[in-house]
């Protein structure tokens, strides 16, 4: 079997390409190009979008050399920064809590990526990934499964993903602990069997990436006392307790972010929580679901008890600092069933 790897020059991906090439499939590497030098400064920590990308390609390239694969790398910039930089932007400064790494697989990584590879020409039956989720296919329906490393399952931002792209992805690494990934890796005989894992999709701050000004404006509680000033809105997240610049007899939590006001309101750790998330966007990736179900609005949250209906999600024991612009996924036992955004919280 033909198979692309999309290649990001870490540990997993170069895994896949090995682990494929061994079994004997034709394998072909893959890469994204999506950082432009001088448009934004970045920083030297390990992401997926940075300055660092032409290391990151030069590790690829050495691997499909190792393996004797070829490898193409596609100028994917324009694409990154109108589907996720500015969906990022526009969300940010509206006082959501986007997640691009969703944003970046369903239209990136599974979407222009392989397009286009086909479009130039390049024919294969599966896309592979480094990934750590699973795929089941029952009678022509494919179904999303949690990865078996609960640590590093990364399921949460696939939710997206449609039939359509499913019917043509393997996560070769879905079964495997990341322990046993990197005793490959080593196996292999991979430079980058050592190599860390990315931490954020951006090296630098994000804040660079919004365009904006400081800005002075208010902190203040659920009743609108001013507690203290902020530079900007966009400098905080929902949930946020360290950091706020304030003094307080107890640790106080960002409830909410009024960009109108350039308004930060903060409370008690209580106060955090809510019960009922009205979704929207939503992407089922079998059908909608109705009735009790498990739910997610962070990647690294646990899963909680929920109900689903009508695009309300509810928790009947409540749910810490979730956002609008978020995430929620859902699931039930180890399938992902889909999920939404969330658009308003109550």
């Amino acid at each position: 079997m033909k198979v692309a790897v999309g290649l990001s020059g870490g540990v997993d991906s170069s895994v896949v390409a090995a682990l494929l090439k061994s079994q004997n499939h034709e394998v072909v590497g893959l890469t994204m190009k999506l950082w432009k030098p001088g448009r934004y400064q970045g920083g030297k920590k390990d992401a997926c979008f940075g300055p660092g990308e032409a290391e990151d390609i030069q590790r690829a390239e050495n691997l499909c050399r190792k393996l004797e694969i070829p490898y193409h790398v596609f100028d994917c910039s324009d694409a990154y920064e109108k589907n996720v930089l500015e969906y990022f932007r526009s969300e940010y400064l509206a006082g959501k809590t986007p997640n691009p790494c969703v944003r970046c697989n369903a239209f990136m990584k599974f979407g222009v990526l392989p397009d286009l590879a086909r479009k130039a020409g390049i024919g294969f039956e599966k896309f592979a990934t480094g990934h750590y989720a699973r795929i089941r296919e029952e009678n022509g329906t494919f179904r999303l499964l949690r990865g078996i490393d609960e640590k590093k399952d990364q399921s949460y931002f696939l939710y997206r993903l449609k039939q359509s792209q499913l019917a043509h992805l393997i996560f070769p690494l879905g079964n495997l602990q990341k322990s046993e990934v990197r005793e490959k890796a080593a196996q292999f005989g991979l430079e980058v069997k050592d190599q860390p894992d990315s931490q954020d999709f951006y090296s630098g701050n994000h804040t660079e990436l919004l365009h904006t000004q400081p800005k002075t404006g208010n902190i203040v509680d659920a009743n609108g006392k001013v507690l203290g000033t902020h530079m900007g809105f966009w400098n905080y997240t929902i949930g946020q307790r360290k950091g706020l610049g304030i003094a307080a007899p107890h640790p106080l939590y960002v409830l909410e972010l009024n960009p109108c006001r350039n308004e930060v309101v903060v409370g008690n750790a209580e106060d955090t929580l809510r019960h009922e998330l009205k979704l929207a966007d939503c992407n089922w990736i079998v059908e909608e679901p109705c009735g009790k179900v498990e739910a997610k609005v962070r990647s690294v949250s646990r899963l909680l008890p929920a109900f689903f209906k009508n695009g309300v999600l509810s928790f009947p024991d409540g749910v810490s600092a979730a956002a609008r612009g978020q995430s929620a996924v859902l699931y039930r036992d180890d399938e992902v069933l889909g999920g939404g955004m969330i658009a308003e919280v109550t």
